[in-house]
């Protein structure tokens, strides 16, 4: 086992699967004060020559396929629309 400490450091990746001109050019993961979050980054030209932006972000959640819950709840029969 790792005893590694990953608090305020991260990774970003080349993104090979950016579907269009705004997606972001790496994206990847930051731990800040032991919170995971979202990072993005994106290469651009300045005066002084290239440099990347980026962004943090909260992490995205990913929604369960196979959820079967519905996605209106009505709690009794005066609540139904008909």
């Amino acid at each position: 086992m790792s005893n590694y400490d990953n608090t305020n450091s991260g990774v970003l990746f080349k993104n090979d699967k950016k579907g269009n001109q705004k997606a972001p050019d790496y994206k990847g993961k930051v731990n800040i004060e032991g919170k995971e979050k979202d990072i993005a980054g994106w290469i651009r030209e300045g005066k002084s020559g290239k440099f990347i932006s980026i962004k943090i972000s909260e992490m995205m959640k990913k929604d369960n396929v196979f959820d079967n819950k519905p996605k209106t709840v009505f709690d009794n029969k005066t609540d139904l629309p008909f």
